[in-house]
């Protein structure tokens, strides 16, 4: 453990339920990870998207109530962010070498380690959904599970890396200018929730561009390029054992990535959830789309969501928003199908 001096207290921390930022030294550099809940309780790991921090990537699930019921009751949640992406962050030193991926899941292990943490849940969000399956793959013995929202497993495709460069390109010579925050927002959201001539754009995409203008464009860059030179994963797949959740909006312009990706799990082992209407980031545009399938997921670890929201209109203890094949006794928490379930915008 480090000295009291790497723990620093959000300003903010009422609004985390009691949370607090601790910045952990690894060997590639400090990290911030905000922690709130119950340390004595399993630990759940989340990592967000290029950009992103946990306040404009989780910020929508975890304030969901039903959410807040299930995750906050069985898991203390440890909001890891890539180099620089947390509140607040300065500039990295231009001196300082760019991490790999490789280095980047390293880090996981490193904060792992920093807090006695044993195996813990994971969830992550496209490129943080790369880190923490490469990070399952590398410490097999240090996951439970892992929930990846829109996640990546391939090498870029050219046309993913010929994106990728003109972001750097824009972040390099103009830096977090209005055509890169809408290239972002495009990678993160549906047209449904972007706006259009005719309606406005959403309360969650105006939150996200004013998030997005506090982060320094030399700190994405970095994270950007990690990603753009990201191995593929996919021989590595079928030989991990943990269970995984895998949820893709299919306006997502990673929709296929993630299908590809369920087609190389073991079946046995991973269920895929696909919803209807929405973009990549369904932890911000459709939280509550998640919650059912989460509690069916952590039944099998045998934790369960206490029952005092159960008359919310959205409970997950409601069975009428969710595919049949769920509800089957294989899915139950006993076995999970790998199965995709479409969530209307109803639910």
């Amino acid at each position: 453990m480090a000295d009291s001096n790497d723990s620093i207290p959000l300003g903010a921390e009422k609004i985390y339920l009691g949370g607090k930022e601790h910045r952990v030294r690894t060997r590639c550099g400090s990290v911030s990870v905000i922690v709130y809940g119950d340390q004595d309780k399993p630990a759940l790991i989340t990592y967000p998207d290029l950009a992103l921090n946990h306040m404009s990537c989780f910020q929508g699930l975890f304030f969901c109530p039903e959410a807040a019921s299930l995750l906050l009751h069985n898991f203390c949640i440890y909001h890891v962010s890539p180099p620089g992406h947390e509140l607040g962050a300065a500039p990295i030193c231009e001196n300082t070498s760019p991490p790999s991926v490789d280095d980047l899941a390293d880090q996981i292990l490193e904060v792992l380690n920093f807090f006695g943490l044993g195996a813990v849940m994971c969830m992550g969000v496209t490129a943080g959904a790369y880190i923490l399956t490469l990070f399952a793959m590398k410490y097999r013995e240090r996951v439970l599970g892992l929930i990846l929202v829109s996640p990546l497993c391939q090498a870029p495709s050219w046309t993913e890396w010929f994106y990728n460069k003109v972001m750097s390109n824009l972040l390099y010579f103009y830096g977090m200018c209005g055509l890169l925050k809408e290239v972002l927002l495009q990678r993160y959201f549906s047209k449904e929730v972007r706006g259009t001539a005719e309606a406005p754009e959403s309360d969650i995409v105006q939150a996200c561009r004013r998030l997005l203008d506090e982060r320094h464009a030399s700190n994405v860059m970095r994270f950007l390029q990690a990603i753009n030179r990201r191995p593929d994963l996919t021989s590595g797949l079928k030989r991990l054992r943990c269970r995984t959740l895998i949820f893709v909006g299919d306006s997502s312009p990673f929709h296929s990535e993630a299908l590809y990706m369920t087609s190389k799990f073991d079946r046995r082992f991973s269920a895929l959830v696909e919803v209807q209407a929405c973009g990549s980031m369904v932890t911000e545009e459709q939280p509550h789309a998640m919650l059912i399938p989460m509690e069916y997921f952590f039944m099998h670890y045998g934790l369960y969501r206490p029952c005092q929201l159960s008359d919310s209109p959205r409970s997950p203890l409601s069975p009428s928003c969710i595919s049949p094949e769920l509800l089957s006794p294989e899915s139950m928490g006993l076995k999970l199908k790998p199965i995709k379930t479409r969530v209307s915008l109803e639910v």
